[in-house]
């Protein structure tokens, strides 16, 4: 046994040794007194006896050795043996190790256990007229400047017509179209009416005139820049009466305004008409503040919606506040992306299991060809929804409202095409919010007729509707919600009122088995008092230096739309 425990404390020495008297006197107690020194004669007979039995003890020892040797060899086969018959069966029952926190959609099985809770907590809704309550007070802007005086190149008239196309969406087009006002101001160029690319995503062909009231934006904008609805005969007969014949200018993207003068001007000047295709993000947002301030006035002033859009717009918004009696006529609304294009474009998985995998695959080789099969795509659905880069649910946008304090009794208008699986993933927002509108459910079938198959001009009734609520909640990244952040920073006082859900932090959450529904309400609230501290912030703009979207940060530069205003802002004017 001492052999054996010396082999298992490691201390170098081999078994044979470890049975000797070392291995005694080490754990012994005193040792013993030195014997008295031998005589000679004595020693040297015992030498001689050792010496004879030498080779027996050799012997001996040697099979001993052999054995001990033999006896390991079979011990550690059987070890080995032991652990590969043992842990591999053992592993296999324990699993993998455990997924990242927030990697894996466990919101239904959360609400399914929590939905008790939430029915009962009904006692203190939080009053949607006391929501926002984070004050900030704006700095003096200074007035807006009344003409294009301290734009450039403007000495000897007009430089020539600059055509663009915007595309994308209907907040993509906006984008371009203000960026295009900005650029013409700039360079002095006659703009036209802007042409919208056909896209294959949203397959909606409306012309400029469909979404926007072409005649008020020209009026609008008369004193700054030049807007014509067609180029000249005499230019057109020079490309034969097809706009495609004029050379295509293809501008870098986020391009400086050094760039413009030095580049694009004197093709401009030398040509007198230029084309720019496509014109999305074509042009820097840390411009001089009196470029900045012509994409203020195209994009709050000049850009008003057509006649049909306004009319039903502020009837849907109308209905809206009727519906809302119950909250002083005020109502929250959602902009959901959970349509089934953008669950798959997403790479996120939910709870549909295999099905739900080969119907996302499929929908992505179908409307993205191989986009998604390049060899650098890495498509992590866990990863993705760890990073806050998958859209939220309806359950989990219900839950979070409720959380936050919001009662079954607030009205909420649900701004989205169709969901996906609605049948299933609608049923539980509906349990929880029961008011839930939209624009089908508050327009007869006669008034929606005119914008059926028309992505842009539902998008933008559902944007006047988002626009005028007390509360808009934005679920997923995008230019509809940057926009309309922007733009209910404009009209009230520089606040968004807008809840902007930490999805990072969301995800964690909501797959937590242990999380109560007490605990899960205070990170609620915490989560809405930062996105009212959120809500007023005003970026720091020194000189050229700014990062941020003009279109999501309004102020400071387009305060002074605000200021130079005798009336107070009409929201529905800027719908």
């Amino acid at each position: 046994m001492k052999a054996k425990t010396h082999y298992q404390n490691g201390n170098g020495n081999n078994g044979i040794v470890g049975n000797g008297a070392a291995g005694d006197e080490s754990g012994g107690s005193n040792p013993p007194s030195p014997p008295p020194s031998p005589r000679r004669r004595s020693s040297l007979s015992f030498y001689r006896r050792r010496l004879r039995s030498k080779p027996y003890s050799n012997l001996a020892g040697g099979a001993i050795f052999r054995w001990n040797l033999r006896y390991l060899f079979v011990l550690s086969l059987l070890y080995v043996s032991g652990l590969i018959m043992c842990v591999g069966p053992f592993s296999a029952l324990v699993g993998q190790t455990p997924p990242p926190p927030g990697s894996v959609y466990r919101s239904g099985e959360m609400f399914r256990r929590l939905w008790n809770h939430i029915q009962y907590d009904n006692s203190s809704g939080l009053q949607l007229s006391s929501v926002w309550r984070y004050r900030r007070r704006l700095k003096e802007q200074k007035p807006c400047p009344n003409s294009t005086y301290g734009l450039l190149l403007q000495s000897s008239g007009p430089s020539g017509y600059l055509i663009v196309e915007a595309n994308g969406g209907l907040n993509q087009q906006r984008s371009a179209i203000c960026n295009a006002v900005a650029v013409a101001g700039l360079l002095n160029a006659i703009l036209i009416i802007p042409s919208f690319e056909f896209n294959s995503v949203w397959r909606d062909p409306s012309k400029f005139a469909d979404i926007y009231d072409e005649d008020h934006f020209i009026a609008t904008l008369k004193d700054y820049v030049k807007v014509v609805k067609e180029l000249p005969q005499d230019v057109m007969e020079r490309y034969d009466y097809n706009i495609s014949n004029i050379p295509n200018f293809r501008v870098q993207a986020w391009a400086t305004i050094g760039y413009y003068t030095g580049v694009v001007y004197p093709v401009l000047r030398s040509q007198g008409v230029i084309r720019i295709s496509p014109f999305a993000n074509r042009l820097a947002m840390n411009v001089p503040p009196h470029v900045q301030y012509l994409r203020c006035l195209a994009n709050y002033e000049a850009l008003r919606f057509s006649a049909p859009i306004l009319a039903l717009g502020k009837t849907l918004v109308s209905r809206m506040v009727e519906k809302s009696s119950r909250t002083g006529g005020k109502y929250i609304s959602i902009h959901l992306r959970f349509e089934e294009d953008m669950v798959a474009f997403s790479c996120c998985l939910y709870d549909g299991g295999e099905a739900e995998k080969s119907e996302m695959d499929s929908i992505r080789e179908k409307g993205w060809k191989q986009k998604f099969k390049r060899k650098d795509r890495v498509i992590s659905p866990g990863q993705n929804r760890i990073e806050g880069k998958c859209p939220l649910t309806p359950v989990e946008v219900g839950m979070m409202l409720r959380g936050m304090g919001f009662d079954n009794n607030t009205s909420i208008y649900l701004a989205s095409g169709k969901i996906y699986q609605e049948e299933k993933h609608l049923v539980p927002l509906l349990k929880m919010f029961p008011y839930l509108h939209t624009k089908e459910s508050l327009a007869s079938p006669d008034e929606l007729v005119p914008f059926q198959g028309y992505s842009s001009r539902l998008a933008a009734l559902d944007y006047t509707a988002c626009l005028l609520s007390e509360v808009f909640v934005t679920t997923q990244g995008g230019n509809f919600p940057h926009f309309l952040m922007g733009h209910r920073r404009f009209i009230y006082g520089g606040h968004s009122k807008t809840v902007i859900p930490d999805k990072r932090k969301l995800v964690v959450l909501l797959e937590d088995k242990n999380m109560s529904w007490k605990g899960f309400k205070e990170e609620m609230e915490a989560m809405l008092a930062e996105s009212d501290r959120k809500g007023m912030i005003v970026p720091r703009v020194k000189k050229i230096n700014r990062k941020s979207s003009v279109y999501t940060y309004p102020l400071p530069e387009c305060r002074c739309l605000q200021q130079s205003r005798s009336t107070p802002v009409d929201p529905a004017m800027h719908s």
